[in-house]
């Protein structure tokens, strides 16, 4: 009863918000089918941890983290430069509006998949997820200062 009751409490909270990860993986890794990938990993991993980390009091940030570090491990793994997955969308947006978004996006998407990886996490969890200096440099272990250095760099890289 008491495993039927932890997987009710996972599913319900990975049907939440995997919408939410996926977005997260996407804007750090530039891909969806990847951004998919990372997700289901870190959803395996949360899933081992679940008895723990259902007792933590910021969960979502517990989730991002480990999509963050996933991501990050697999920067520094060789495989992921050698697998290119592209899929071309053969649906395109209709009217001027939808157009002029899908440029925006598209050109945001360039400039994040244009600065180190390392940056680009700040970036997104910085602006995207609306860390503080202190909350990001907890998702990614690293120092206050770091982060700050990261975050110029990056901005700076993207203007």
């Amino acid at each position: 009863m008491r495993q039927q009751h932890r997987d009710v409490a996972f599913t319900e909270y990975v049907v939440a918000k995997s919408p939410w990860l996926r977005k997260v993986a996407f804007l750090l890794c530039q891909d969806w089918h990847r951004a998919d990938d990372l997700v289901q990993n870190s959803i395996i991993k949360l899933y081992v941890q679940w008895p723990q980390a259902e007792k933590i009091e910021n969960l979502d940030g517990y989730a991002r983290r480990i999509v963050v570090n996933a991501f990050l491990s697999e920067q520094r793994s060789p495989w992921w430069r050698r697998v290119v997955l592209r899929h071309e969308e053969s649906e395109v947006e209709s009217g001027s509006a939808a157009v002029a978004e899908a440029e925006t996006a598209l050109d945001l998407a360039d400039a994040l998949a244009a600065i180190p990886p390392r940056q680009r996490a700040t970036i997104v969890l910085r602006y995207y997820c609306d860390l503080s200096v202190a909350e990001t440099a907890l998702a990614l272990s690293c120092s206050t200062g770091t982060v700050k250095s990261q975050t110029a760099r990056g901005l700076e890289a993207l203007r």
